[in-house]
């Protein structure tokens, strides 16, 4: 079930992602992290701040594409509902790239979908779903190399989409943290949303 206040916390959000402004507390995952530049622990950082206050984003958009179709759900716990991630509309076969530097620690199946999964260190991971790999594992990918095509499975044919997850230390974490603000917010009414 979804709640009617999401559209509205969502534009909230999103106001403020597109403004480039760091607040004094940054949502991150359901929590509220103090501070400056948002932390996700572990020594992920998400990025640096700038004289003028705002975070430089640390990851690049694995498709070029700015826009974000559904954004990140947190869930209430590990074990429950939610779109532990982000989806970008892609093409099928389009190129997915790695969002940073770091090491392939798995390409493959995982579930019936084709993913890739990348190790920046410091317990940061991103994944790339559904993808056809083009690397793997073991193989180190520089920020902005070609990882996989775009293909079906976490989106449908006729509605394609690029899934970007993010974890830190094996826990989900919003994506959005990690990426240079979005080009606009695509709000949908309820009875739209996939899944």
């Amino acid at each position: 079930m979804r709640s009617s206040a999401r559209p509205v916390l969502l534009s909230v959000v999103c106001a403020a992602v597109l403004s480039g402004t760091v607040l004094s507390g940054t949502v991150l995952g359901g929590t509220v992290v103090s501070g400056a530049a948002p932390s996700t622990g572990a020594g992920a950082s998400v990025g640096t701040a700038t004289d003028s206050g705002r975070v430089e984003a640390r990851w690049v958009w694995p498709t070029g594409s700015r826009v974000v179709e559904r954004a990140w759900e947190a869930p209430s716990s590990d074990y429950t509902a939610g779109h532990r991630g982000l989806d970008v509309p892609a093409a099928l076969g389009s190129t997915a790239s790695a969002v940073d530097d770091g090491t392939v620690a798995f390409a493959g199946a995982v579930g019936g979908r084709t993913v890739v999964t990348i190790d920046h260190g410091d317990g940061l991971v991103s994944t790339l779903d559904s993808v056809t790999p083009l690397v793997a594992a073991g193989d180190e990918v520089v920020q902005g190399s070609p990882v996989g095509r775009v293909s079906v499975g976490h989106c449908p044919a006729s509605a394609p989409c690029l899934h970007l997850g993010a974890r830190v230390d094996g826990r989900y974490v919003d994506p959005m943290a990690y990426l240079p603000a979005a080009e606009w917010p695509v709000l949908l009414p309820e009875s739209a949303w996939p899944g």
